[in-house]
Formats: C-alpha cells, structure tokens, sequence
C-alpha cells in the first residue's frame, strides 16, 4: 500500500513538473508573440531601411537683414557592408566619382565591417555634384543622405558666430535626442540658439532587397515623417562694422565691442586674433581646428566676452560716481596734481597737465592724483567704522556697474571679470592692510579685471545716464514676438542718475577742449564723448584702451576698444573707435590716412610671439 502510494505521489508530481514547463513555455510564447516587439523589429530590419532626413539649420542675418550664415546642400555618403557587391566593386572607380583616398576608403569599410547591418559613414560634405555623380555609377550597399553644411558670405564674426561640429559622447549622454555622426553647434550664436537653429529630424523607410537595392517606400509612407528646418535668426550685429572692426584690429591681440544704449543691442564684437569661419567647416575641418589649437595668439578663444583686462584710467569714472553718491566729493572739489600722487614711500606716477584741478578736468586730463584722493576718501569716509567697511560698500557699488560677475547675456562662456573682496587682501596681507595698500584700484590696477564686454556696457550705462540693458546678440527670432523679457529691463545702478552729468561733461571736454587726452575723437557736430586708458603691464608695453559714446545726448553707439601692448590710450584703442564711431554714425569715413595709420601700426607681442 506504501509502494502504491509513493508511485502516485510520484506521478502526480512529474504531471505537475510537465504541465509547469508547458505553462512557462506557453506563456513565453505569448509574450513574444503579442508584446515582445524585438524580435519583430530584428525581422524587419532584414528588409527595411531606417534614413534619417536631417533638416536645414537655420540662417543668420545681420541686423540690415544681410546673411551672415547660410545652409548649402551637402551629402553623407553611407555603407551597409552586408548590402555590397564585394566581387564587383571596383575601388578605383569609386575614389574618382567621390574623391575619397584609397587608404580612407579602405580603413571605413574595415569599421563597417565590424557590424555589417548597420549603416557607417563612409565619408562626409559630399557636393551634390559628386552625389549626381556617384548616382549614376549604382554602387550596390552605397547611399546618401542629405546633409546642409554652413557657410560664410562675409567670412567675419567667427568668435562671435561660433562654428558647428560633430556631437562626442559626453554631448549624447547629456542630450539621447543626439545621434552619433550628428552635429551641433559648439560655440557663439550656434551654440547659444542651438535649440533654436537645430530644426527637427524626420525620418524615411524604405523597403530594401537581400541586395540592398530599394524596392519601394514602407507601407506608403505611412511612418515617414518630414524633418522641420531650423528657425531663422535676426542678430543685433551690423555686418559692415564688424567687417571694418575686424580690419582694424588685424595683426593686433585684444577686443573692440559696440552696444547701442538705447536697446542693449550689440553693434560689433570682435575678438582679435579672429578666423575664417569658412575653415572650421568641411573635411579639412580638423586640420584647421588644430592649427588655431596651437597658435600661441588663440584665436578661438574669444577675448570680448572671457579675458579679465585691468581697466586701467578708464575705471576713473566709476570712482568719480561712487565718491560723488557717497558725499565726499563734489564735482567742483579741487586736487593737486605734481605729476603724481606720493604718501611716504609711496607713489603714484601722472603725466604733465594744469593743477590743481576739478573733477571734469580731472576725467579730460585723465589725472591719476585726483583719483587717488578720491578712493582714499570713499575708504576712509569717517561713518564708516574702519576702512575694510568702506571697501565693503565700494564694492558693492563696482558690482552694481556689472563688474566681477556675468551680465546674463545669451552669449555662452562669458567671463565674470574680477572685483577682489576684503577676504582676498585679508589672506594676502594677513588682516593687516589699509586705502594705501589698494590704492592701485582706484586707478584701475591691481586686482582688477574687466572683460571687454563689461568695459562697453560701462559706456553705456554713462551715456544712458546710470543704467543698462542686458547686452545681447540677437534682435529676433522667426515666429517669436519678443525675446527673454530680460533683454528689455532696465539694470540701474547703485548711483543716482543726477551725478552723472558731471562726467559726462568731463568726457566731453576731453574730446574737445585744450588738456583732454582724447581729442583725436573728435568728429565735428556729433559731440563725441571719450575717455583714454592705459593699463600698466608688468610683461612689455603698456595695454591701450578707450571707452566712448556719441552722441552726448540722446547716444546712438557705446563702445570699448582694448589693444594689448598697445601704448597709450590714445595711440592705439582710441583711433579704432574713432573710426567705428564715425562709420556707423556717418556711414563714411572721413580720415583715410587714420585708417591706414591703423592698419600700419606694429605691435610686438612677448607673451605670445617667442
């Protein structure tokens, strides 16, 4: 009875180990056959062919409606190494059609031979005449793909503009919408409206044969889908100004830039070295990149927007604002001036000028004296309780102005500038400092840094009389009413409107009367307003520098001009704004001789020309 009952057990349990397995084979089969779509989708992809139709990139006009970037018709030439007729192809002839090297031919068909369904590119910027051309030959396993590739009418703003390249790995992790062999804009405009310009892919399937030839459109088109081109950009940048900077500053390193007050708008941006945009586009694409890469003058790197420069005499105004809204200075306050400032062992140099002086004649004459009396009196005004609370508050009122921190333009990989705090000199001097000890700042050295960017929208804040717009690159974008509401307020100061009319005054007198280091600004009837820098270099000849705006009322431009180892204010950066100043207010140029004056001048380089 035992045996009997065992043998039943036995058998009840390998009917239910049997039906266990038929169950889970069952289920298996249902889950493949009604939700698994891998499988389904391997089937397919032996007999369709997945393209991907990439969409124009939007265009970019200039602020006169004159292109500054195009899209031109290009092609990808793709392989799938199962689909080739590898006893008949003729190598030669495909090198001829296409213009591919042998070696090049060979190492891509060597990759795609790692996985032979997939689609490798073989070779990229493809002409359409090529493409009309390798049409005709009927290369079994071959096909294009549309491409748009960018060009450059003008062949200027290349910092300003930005170029396009292939996305790396790091750039699809952070975006999957991005596939390899894609591209995407990597500096300037591209990459700061690159959601923008992008435009949205579409797709197309075809039916394809066991010998890759195309046998006709899937299911009619029916999941097909058209790419979207890219939206059209307006920038704010007048293209024949920026052409006429960039021949200014040519053989010469540093910035010029150009806001229109009233708006905010940049009119020019030029970072000197500049570059051919032209070169960063095709197959000698890396080429190039890599010969800029190791040019010791970098032009890549866009020096208007990143380079911390000291200001130099420039930054004389801001300190002439800040003592007149703190209460210790009056405009009408006299200083003297015996060609520099002394205290014990320490000196300031100044040049030769009339003294003692007021403050308007103290900005015309740019005297380094005056200004060290008035920093001195700002840190060591008496309600406060020492002097690291008196830099406190200055502080404060130099990062009002938009220096030591980004001025949120839409222009990427700005710089903030430097505007050391009382933690810095308390580490450099051990807590043990006083006004003599950063009395360099209060004529625009020492610790300070301000990017060229910074030092235009300074001018622009004095023209408009205490405050600012958000400077920015583009004026509109096609089928947007308005940009960032950012761009149209308005950033005040921590100074009051009225106290700057006094230097206005002084800026205009130093473009049009005896004294003023800035009377080669001078245009007749459009009252000019300037002020010279020259910012000490402890690595060869002296930085240049001039900041500008016209007209003294109701201003039209404000503009920066900084030249490396340019020599004095006046000989180098203030010509090159001058000339702009006049082209964009006058559109002409009067002073042929300044111009070629510019164009001249010879700068040696140190740093960079060893």
């Amino acid at each position: 009875m035992s045996d009997r009952a065992d043998g039943f057990v036995r058998m009840r349990t390998l009917q239910i180990v049997v039906l266990a397995v038929f169950v889970v084979i069952a289920a298996r089969l249902v889950y493949i056959q009604l939700i698994d779509d891998r499988y389904e989708k391997l089937a397919k992809g032996n007999t369709l062919r997945y393209e991907v139709l990439y969409p124009s990139r939007g265009e970019v006009y200039d602020r006169n409606g004159e292109y500054l970037v195009q899209s031109r018709e290009c092609y990808d030439l793709m392989v799938v190494y199962r689909e080739m007729d590898r006893g008949g192809f003729d190598t030669t002839l495909f090198c001829q059609v296409t213009g591919i090297s042998r070696e090049a031919l060979v190492r891509e068909l060597a990759n795609a031979r790692v996985r032979p369904r997939a689609p490798r590119m073989v070779m990229n910027y493809m002409s359409k005449e090529d493409k009309l051309r390798f049409d005709e030959c009927n290369f079994s396993g071959f096909y294009t793909v549309y491409r748009t590739a960018r060009q450059y009418p003008r062949k200027i703003g290349g910092n300003l503009l930005g170029y396009v390249g292939e996305v790396d790995a790091d750039m699809i992790k952070r975006d999957p919408s991005y596939q390899a062999g894609e591209y995407i804009g990597i500096s300037g405009v591209e990459s700061a409206y690159e959601d923008v310009l992008r435009g949205k892919k579409g797709v197309k399937i075809s039916e394809v044969d066991t010998h890759g030839a195309i046998k006709g459109s899937y299911m009619e088109g029916r999941f097909d889908s058209l790419p979207v081109p890219g939206k059209s950009i307006v920038c704010t940048i007048d293209a024949r100004l920026q052409l006429f900077a960039e021949e200014l500053m040519k053989g010469k390193v540093g910035a010029a830039v150009a806001i229109e007050p009233s708006t905010g708008e940049i009119l020019m941006m030029v970072s000197s070295p500049t570059y051919d945009p032209d070169e960063l586009v095709g197959r000698e694409r890396g080429n190039h990149y890599m010969e800029m890469l190791y040019n010791k003058r970098r032009p890549l790197y866009n020096r208007a927007i990143r380079s911390p420069f000291p200001p130099g005499s420039t930054f004389k105004l801001v300190q002439g604002l800040i003592g007149m809204q703190e209460g210790v200075l009056v405009p009408s306050m006299r200083y003297p001036c015996h060609e520099g400032y002394q205290v014990g062992r320490l000196r300031v140099r100044c040049h030769s000028h009339a003294s003692p002086l007021d403050l308007r004649f103290a900005v015309a004459t740019s005297c380094n004296a005056y200004f060290c009396y008035v920093f001195r009196d700002i840190l060591e005004n008496p309600k406060y309780e020492s002097v690291k609370d008196g830099f406190d508050v200055w502080r404060e009122y130099v990062l009002s102005f938009g220096f030591g921190r980004k001025l949120d333009s839409d222009f990427l990989g700005e710089g903030n500038g430097y505007v050391p705090d009382r933690g810095f000199y308390d580490n450099s001097y051990r807590k043990s400092w006083n006004a003599l000890t950063v009395l360099s700042l209060a004529i625009g050295q020492g610790e300070l840094g301000c990017t060229p960017l910074q030092m235009a929208n300074l001018a622009a804040i004095i023209a408009n009389r205490g405050y600012y717009y958000i400077p920015h690159i583009v004026r509109s974008v096609e089928g947007q009413d308005s940009l960032d509401r950012r761009f149209y307020e308005r950033h005040y100061t921590k100074v009051d409107s009225k106290y700057f009319e006094p230097i206005v005054q002084g800026m205009w007198q130093g473009v049009h009367e005896p004294g003023g280091t800035s009377q080669l600004a001078k245009l007749p009837g459009l009252d000019v307003c300037g002020k010279t820098g020259t910012a000490q270099n402890p690595r060869g000849q002296d930085h240049s520098t001039f900041l500008s705006f016209a007209p003294k009322d109701n201003p039209k431009i404000a503009i920066s001009v900084y030249v490396e180892n340019g020599g004095f204010g006046a000989a180098t950066a203030l010509p090159i704004a001058s000339l702009i100043e006049e082209l964009y207010l006058t559109d002409t140029i009067t002073r042929p001789w300044l111009v070629e004056m510019v164009k001249q001048k010879q700068i040696y380089y140190p740093a960079y020309d060893k």
